[in-house]
């Protein structure tokens, strides 16, 4: 069983039964001493029972940096000898005996530095500069072997640099230049390391590059694009949290070849100080802005051995002298009732998952009448009332791969078509930047720091914005001009799919049409197998395992659809409705909410998709 080749038809490891991933997805966040002076852009070291913070912006306005050093014992920080030179926006490598800063930014305005500074457990000692003087970059390593990539020189770098212990050598360049990016590698860092996020240098990116001692490959991106993270771990065994540019709780583990989405931090929080000589078992986050620059240490802790029977994984049953896979088989899926919503209605937005979804907006009759603001929260069982949007609507979009504490809704309509933007915190709902062009009954999809906007009336119904976290951005029209479609995915990584054609074209106006977004373009792939409109936001999942409900052609309909990231299956049918609402992460976990079920009425009903565990026996050649 050596080699993974023997079984076939299976992947032998998987992202659901590797062991560190595992213990990762276990893992969780909690409250540690606070830091003596609240601070952000600070270098961070160590080890979470052993951390070391230092320099930093001290106050947000006007800037100021500061000297200070604080040591972490797991409990308490301490403030030990002062660094030489004030400054923030700076790197750090190491440990709580024998660290390394570099680089960053003097107040209010100065330009990049080249400074670097040696500790040694009491004391720093200037050393040798390296070769392009920047701030904003990112560093990971030891005392002796440390790299240095990215960064503001004032313009935003692709440079890399590397330190042997006395001499700094500049080495290939990062495929993408950016900033407040996040590397972390380990104690064998210059031969291996992931650099994830960033700013490049007009929004947040989800990007990742590796690199391999000589050069850096780009690798998979990150499930929520942002920068001013706070990284550690190996370059097989990573932890990304936090960042910005719209402050984030999100932390994503990495298996060496993707990121998997874990707990998140208790407060959102960028440009944190990291334990980045720590590991996916044992990390802090200390400080930082969340807004306002804070104190806060937060606590990652996780299991070190935490191996379970796991989907996707291989294993030898004894009892029948076989070899066994434990599988998921999308299309054995059925659709199983969940707790009704407080009020039957639909052409509501939602996000979350089957577990932990929101619900928002929505009407409760045909137009005009009985426009909402409510939001509901499932908690895989029941629905409660929370906090109203500000701005009551229907035929609204949202941030579908968003959570529970943290998406959009934008759009809808009212008495006319809107281009409100509002942004959810887990409490209350908040104005933002509206959309470039009011619409309603388009499709949106992606996370509350990075979204996508497409089609929909008043728009010309191809038209499509980006959200970086504080704006709305006009790009790449659809291929197919349409309203009333299914969407989901990621900003970098989307999926809209049927609608309601524009103009109407002869024989029918129902669109069969999917197309796929890559982050800047629309590319129409397999069609669905059924055409239909008013789908609404009757969808969740990612671009490559999705799942679709619902609809309308001339009457109302009970067709799901799976997507597999080629082609669409027909799936066991839902309850007969249109303009649903889809909460989940992918096709094999995910609910469908709401709707309409004839001219006259709505639904409160919940239908949750069920796909169920089986072993199978595998062939070994």
């Amino acid at each position: 069983m050596s080699k993974y080749k023997e079984i076939k038809g299976f992947k032998v490891q998987t992202l659901a039964s590797d062991t560190a991933a595992s213990a990762a997805a276990a893992g969780l966040w909690s409250s540690g001493g606070s830091l003596n002076q609240g601070r952000a852009q600070m270098a961070g070291m160590g080890t979470l029972t052993a951390g070391i913070v230092a320099s930093g912006r001290n106050q947000a306005s006007p800037i100021g940096s500061t000297t200070n050093t604080e040591l972490y014992n797991g409990t308490n920080w301490t403030e030990v000898a002062e660094v030489n030179q004030d400054r923030y926006a700076l790197a750090g490598a190491g440990t709580q005996t024998a660290g390394l800063i570099a680089g960053g930014r003097l107040p209010p305005s100065g330009s990049g530095r080249s400074e670097v500074e040696s500790w040694n457990g009491s004391s720093w000692t200037e050393t040798t500069e390296f070769n392009v003087s920047r701030a904003y970059l990112s560093g990971n390593g030891t005392q002796t072997a440390m790299i240095i990539a990215g960064g503001s020189v004032p313009g935003t770098s692709a440079k890399t640099e590397t330190w042997n212990g006395s001499s700094w050598t500049q080495v290939a360049d990062l495929n993408e230049a950016r900033i407040y990016a996040g590397l972390f590698g380990g104690p064998g860092s210059v031969s291996n390391s992931v650099l994830a996020g960033g700013y490049d240098p007009s929004a947040a990116v989800a990007s990742s590059e590796t690199w391999d001692g000589s050069s850096w490959t780009e690798g998979n991106d990150l499930n929520t694009a942002r920068d001013a993270v706070a990284v550690t771990g190996i370059y097989t065994n990573g932890l990304v949290y936090g960042g910005g540019p719209s402050y984030t709780a999100k932390t994503e583990s990495y298996d060496g070849t993707s990121y998997t989405e874990v707990s998140d931090l208790s407060t959102a929080v960028g440009y944190s100080a990291a334990s980045n000589y720590g590991t996916t078992a044992s990390a802090f986050s200390a400080g930082g802005f969340a807004p306002g620059i804070t104190a806060v240490t937060e606590e990652w802790s996780a299991p070190s051995d935490f191996i379970p029977i796991n989907l996707g994984q291989v294993y030898y049953n004894s009892g029948s002298n076989a070899f066994k896979v434990t599988q998921q088989s999308t299309p054995a899926g059925t659709w199983a009732s969940g707790g009704n919503l407080t009020v039957a209605k639909g052409s509501a937005a939602g996000a979350g998952t089957q577990t932990a979804g929101i619900f928002m907006g929505g009407r409760a009759s045909p137009p005009p009448n009985a426009v909402l603001n409510e939001t509901e929260l499932y908690n895989g069982t029941s629905w409660t009332e929370v906090n109203n949007l500000n701005t009551g609507r229907y035929s609204l979009s949202g941030a579908n791969s968003g959570s529970q504490t943290a998406t959009l809704a934008f759009g809808g309509y009212d008495t006319a078509i809107l281009a409100i933007t509002e942004s959810w915190d887990g409490t209350n709902w908040t104005e933002v930047n509206d959309l470039n062009t009011a619409g309603s009954s388009g499709s949106g999809f992606g996370t509350q720091p990075a979204a996508i906007f497409t089609g929909g009336d008043n728009r010309s119904y191809n038209k499509t914005e980006s959200w970086d976290g504080t704006s709305w951005t006009e790009t790449t029209d659809l291929n197919t001009a349409r309203a009333q479609m299914a969407g989901f995915g990621l900003a970098t990584a989307g999926l809209i799919c049927g609608g309601d054609l524009y103009p109407v074209t002869s024989p029918t106006r129902l669109s069969v049409q999917t197309e796929l977004w890559n982050g800047s373009s629309w590319t129409e792939v397999n069609d669905l197998n059924t055409g239909r409109r008013r789908i609404g936001n009757g969808g969740f999942g990612t671009q490559t395992s999705g799942l679709t409900a619902g609809g309308y052609t001339t009457t109302y309909v009970a067709n799901t659809e799976s997507w597999n990231g080629t082609s669409w299956t027909e799936q066991t049918e839902i309850q007969t409705r249109d303009n649903t609402t889809g909460i989940g992460s992918g096709a094999n976990s995910g609910l469908i909410a709401g709707g309409g079920t004839s001219p006259g009425a709505m639904s409160n009903a919940t239908e949750e998709w069920v796909v169920p565990e089986e072993n199978q026996t595998i062939t070994v050649s």
